[in-house]
């Protein structure tokens, strides 16, 4: 047994743990964020680091921390029933419902849609994103390499490739930043913090840090402190190259608009920066930065829901989870990348409070020793917001009416919570309820220390 490994080991799981992040989103959102927010760049491109990485990295730390073996165990500390729903509803979205289909349909729309004539792109997708979930499906029946696979042979090819179009743009800016567009003129920093919730990184800490903590396990470390520091540390390569990567993408796109106007999304800024640098070799290098970066996403995402449902449902085989899970996630691809964001978004709206609350409490728990009162408290508040943000986002992405019931509570909400206008109005309250809940078992607990002294004193 250790409890401390080389630097070597830390950094082959940090490259591991920056290849399962590093996928569509993370392409795409930090290039059309550059591009929006022109001059306001640095303001935007730091909201976006704080949920981009730094809560991904607070979700792995909470895993470490938390001492559980899994997502649900954590997420049960709420209650069994909690723990199973809410576990499965993110290992859905972040799998076969809109992360792992993203990953295929983004490899197409950037990696080779560019080579394929327009008459044939709907034929193209389909034949695409059936060898991509093949290979995907062939990479996760092995789940046990996922370290040498991913770390050691896709992520090395993935950072070089990258790096090496980020050194043109800082050596020979495209042109000049542009302005800032729409809400990035003012509160760059809040339209910044929200944009990275886009990536579904903290969702996906929660599912990876088991990767993470299982792999550190294997390398001999299994006391609690050992597992958090590997943790930490493996997590700090992670997050390192994906900052430069962010903030390198971001400063292409803020300098890109002189020379290629506005797009809707990041997509072509990368395609027309690497043909502007490299000619017809940049636009085959980008195609294959995207692809890579895409299937490692695509492998974790595939390993982490087939172990989890083999878990809850084990008559079923992990095998035969994997193969359903891509194949729902290649009929869920040819949809469409815009479809595929677009209903994420009500989804993403309801979980990603939840997530981070449960974060939160996880580093908080000794405080009030563990208390599934305060869990429960802090949960239910989480939810009430979440919910109805869900429900609103859902109403406004059909261009439906609020129900009626619907249009007086977000009423009541925009007029009463600090911050609910730019997507945080869950934050204060479930500090409060936490203060509260757990204030409410601290003292609780002191009373019943008090009267059992006093009573042990009394014999």
């Amino acid at each position: 047994m250790q409890n401390k490994l080389p630097f070597s080991r830390y950094f082959i799981i940090g490259v591991m743990l920056f290849a399962l992040f590093f996928g569509a989103g993370n392409l795409i959102f930090p290039a059309g964020l550059g591009q929006m927010a022109g001059t306001n760049i640095w303001l935007a491109i730091g909201g976006f680091l704080i949920t981009g990485i730094g809560l991904p990295f607070l979700g792995i730390l909470a895993m470490g921390v938390s001492g559980s073996k899994n997502l649900q165990e954590l997420a049960g500390r709420v209650h069994p029933v909690y723990g199973i729903i809410f576990t499965s509803l993110l290992y859905l979205t972040i799998g076969p419902f809109f992360a792992a289909p993203r990953t295929g349909a983004v490899a197409y729309d950037i990696g080779i849609a560019p080579f394929v004539g327009g008459g044939f792109g709907q034929v193209g997708l389909i034949v695409f994103t059936c060898v991509f979930f093949i290979v995907t499906l062939w990479f996760s029946l092995n789940p046990a390499k996922i370290v040498d696979n991913v770390g050691k042979i896709l992520s090395p090819g993935i950072i070089i490739l990258i790096f090496v179009l980020l050194v043109m743009v800082i050596v020979k800016p495209v042109g000049s930043i542009g302005v800032p567009q729409a809400s990035y003129a003012n509160g760059a920093f809040m339209k910044g913090l929200m944009e990275g919730y886009n990536t579904m990184d903290a969702l996906a800490s929660l599912v990876f840090g088991i990767i993470v903590i299982n792999a550190i396990r294997s390398m001999g470390v299994s006391s609690t402190r050992g597992i958090l520091l590997a943790s930490a540390k493996s997590g700090i390569v992670a997050v390192v190259f994906l900052g430069i990567i962010y903030v390198g993408i971001a400063y292409l796109g803020a300098t890109s608009t002189e020379a290629f106007g506005l797009f809707d999304t990041g997509g072509p800024v990368l395609g027309m920066a690497a043909s502007y640098y490299f000619g017809t070799l940049g636009t085959v290098m980008l195609s294959i930065i995207i692809i890579l970066a895409c299937l490692t996403t695509s492998i974790g995402l595939m390993t982490a829901c087939g172990e989890y449902f083999h878990t809850l449902f084990p008559k079923v085989s992990y095998k035969m989870w994997v193969a359903f899970f891509s194949l729902v996630s290649f009929i869920v691809a040819n949809f469409g990348l815009s479809n595929i964001i677009h209903f994420s978004i009500p989804v993403l709206m309801l979980l990603y409070p939840l997530a981070v609350a449960l974060m939160l409490l996880t580093f908080l728990s000794k405080l009030f020793n563990h208390s599934r009162f305060v869990y429960v408290a802090a949960i239910t508040v989480t939810f009430m917001i979440s919910l109805i943000d869900g429900l609103k986002t859902f109403c406004q992405l059909l261009e439906i009416e609020y129900f009626g019931w619907l249009k007086l509570i977000v009423t009541f909400y925009e007029k009463s919570l600090p911050l609910y206008h730019d997507g945080l109005g869950w934050l204060l309250p479930v500090l409060i309820a936490i203060v509260i809940s757990g204030s409410i078992v601290r003292v609780k607990n002191f009373s019943a220390t008090r009267f059992k002294n006093k009573t042990e004193g009394a014999h």
